[in-house]
C-alpha cells in the first residue's frame, strides 16, 4: 500500500529495534503494487478485479507485486514510494529500505552491506493477459551512464498462479543465430512503420509451470502470458525493441527510456546495448533454461527444499531463489547463510526464529487483496534470524509453499545451470 505523502523516519531506528527483539528478526512486509500504462493485467496475483486501476485508470493497471524491494520503480508520474517495500509492526509502518539503512549487516548480512551499502535485489510477481514487448535490460555499463545499475534477471513459474494460460503463453528470447546487427537496426529504422518485425528476428519459447530461465542483462526478451516470479538486480532500467504488441503502438520513448540523450537517435549505440553474443547463442536454452533442483541437505522427512533460481551470471552468483514446500502436519528448521524475501504461495502456518518460538508470525495465502490490505503472506527474514535458524511449521490441511530469494554470494555454492538433468527422475 502506497502512503500519500513522505513519513517522518527518525523513530525508524527505535521501531526497528523493537520488531526485531520481539521476532528475533523476521520483519511483516504489506503487499507492493506495481502499475504499468502500456501493459494489460493477468488477474492472477490476488488483487481485487475491482482494485487493477486503483492508482487512477491513466497510470495503467497493476500487473506487479514487488517483494522485499528497496529499489523504486522507474515509472513516469510515479507516487513517491513506488516499489518500496513497507515493513508493519505493531499498527506501526516504515520502509525497507530505512530499516535496512538503520539495522545494515544486521539485516542484510554484514558482507552485503560491506559491498552495497543496500539491499541490491528485489522479487517480484508480474502478471500480464498477453505478451510484453521485447526488450532488454542494459548492462552495467550502458546503465552508469544514467546514473543506474544493469539489470540481470531470472524466471520461474510459480503452479499455484499459472491455471490460466491468458492469451500468450510463450516468450521469445534473444535472436536467431546469424542475424546481424544491421538486421536490428533496420527494424529499429521502421519503428514508426507499423510492427517493425523485430519478432521475426528471435525465437519462442513455450512456458512450463514449474520451470524457468536465467535473463542475463543485454539479452532481448517478450515475456510471455505466465504469471512469473522474478528474482533480480535491484534497478528498473529497460529499453523496448519492437514497436506494436497484439496492436498497440510502443513509443520510442519506451525505447530510450535509460539511453543518454546525446544517444536517443543513435541506432549504432542503441544496438550496441545488446550483449551480442549471448543473444545469437545456438545454445540459447542450454545455457539459461531451469528447472528445480531439490536441495537434500535440506529437505527431509515431511519438506523438501527445492533450487528454483540458481546458477551465474558471467560469472558471478547476483541472487538466487528457493521453493519450501512443508506438507500438513510437518516442521522444518531452515538453515539459511543469509537473509530473504519471503512470499507465501499456499496454505497457511506458522514461522518463527529459534528461540523465539513464543512469537511465530502466523502465514496465510490470500485468495483475494483488496488494494489497501495487508495480508499475512509476505515477510522479510533478516541475517540475525537466518543465522539462528527459522522454524516453519504447517498447521494447515494442504502444503505450505513459499518462495524465497537472496542476495548476491550468500551460498557457498549453488548449482550450475544444467543441473537439474542428474536428478533422478
Amino acid at each position: 500500500m502506497s502512503q500519500s505523502k513522505p513519513y517522518n523516519r527518525d523513530n525508524v531506528g527505535k521501531i526497528l529495534d523493537r520488531a526485531m527483539d520481539a521476532t528475533g528478526g523476521i520483519l511483516r512486509l504489506t503487499p507492493t503494487w506495481v502499475p504499468r500504462s502500456f501493459l494489460h493485467p493477468g488477474r492472477r496475483i490476488k488483487l481485487a478485479t475491482e482494485d487493477l486501476y486503483a492508482f487512477g485508470a491513466h497510470r495503467g493497471g497493476i500487473d506487479e507485486r514487488w517483494f522485499a524491494s528497496t529499489t523504486e520503480a522507474a515509472n513516469e508520474g510515479r507516487n513517491w514510494d513506488e516499489g518500496l517495500s513497507w515493513v508493519r509492526f505493531e499498527g506501526e509502518r516504515f520502509l525497507l529500505r530505512d530499516a535496512v539503512e538503520e539495522g545494515q549487516g544486521k539485516i542484510v548480512g554484514p558482507d552485503i552491506w560491506n559491498k552495497y551499502h543496500r539491499w541490491p535485489v528485489y522479487s517480484k510477481f508480474f502478471d500480464n493477459a498477453g505478451p510484453i514487448p521485447h526488450h532488454m535490460h542494459q548492462r552495467q555499463e550502458h546503465a552508469q551512464k544514467t546514473g543506474q545499475e544493469g539489470k540481470p534477471e531470472a524466471y520461474y513459474f510459480p503452479p499455484q498462479l499459472n491455471a490460466a494460460e491468458n492469451h500468450f503463453d510463450y516468450t521469445f528470447m534473444g535472436l536467431e543465430p546469424g542475424v546481424t546487427k544491421d538486421d536490428v537496426k533496420r527494424c529499429l529504422e521502421n519503428w514508426n512503420k507499423g510492427d517493425n518485425g523485430i519478432l521475426d528476428l528471435s525465437r519462442a519459447y513455450r512456458l512450463k509451470p514449474g520451470t524457468g530461465w536465467l535473463i542475463p542483462a543485454g539479452v532481448l526478451h517478450a515475456p510471455g502470458s505466465r504469471c512469473t516470479y522474478e528474482p533480480q538486480w535491484g534497478s528498473d532500467v529497460f529499453g523496448m525493441f519492437q514497436s506494436m504488441v497484439e496492436g498497440r503502438y510502443v513509443p520510442w520513448e519506451l525505447c530510450v527510456k535509460d539511453v543518454p540523450k546525446e544517444y536517443q537517435h543513435d541506432l549504432d549505440y542503441i544496438v550496441d546495448q545488446l550483449d551480442w553474443e549471448k543473444n545469437v547463442d545456438p545454445y540459447f536454452r542450454e545455457h539459461n533454461y531451469l528447472e528445480p533442483i531439490v536441495d537434500e541437505e535440506n529437505s527431509g522427512e515431511g519438506y523438501t527444499d527445492r533450487w528454483i533460481v540458481y546458477g551465474l551470471v558471467d560469472g558471478k552468483q547476483l541472487f538466487s531463489a528457493k521453493e519450501l514446500t512443508v506438507m500438513p502436519g510437518a516442521k522444518c528448521v531452515l538453515r539459511d547463510p543469509g537473509a530473504s524475501g519471503w512470499i507465501t504461495v499456499q496454505g497457511c502456518g506458522y514461522i518463527s526464529v529459534q528461540g523465539y518460538e513464543k512469537s511465530k508470525l502466523w502465514l496465510q495465502t490470500p485468495i483475494m487483496i483488496r488494494f489497501g490490505e495487508e495480508p499475512d503472506d509476505e515477510i522479510y527474514i533478516t541475517y540475525e534470524a537466518a543465522k539462528a535458524g527459522v522454524i516453519v511449521e504447517n498447521t494447515g490441511t494442504e502444503p505450505l509453499v513459499s518462495l524465497r530469494y537472496f542476495g548476491p554470494d550468500v551460498h557457498p555454492k549453488v548449482p550450475n545451470v544444467g543441473d537439474y538433468k542428474k536428478q533422478k527422475r
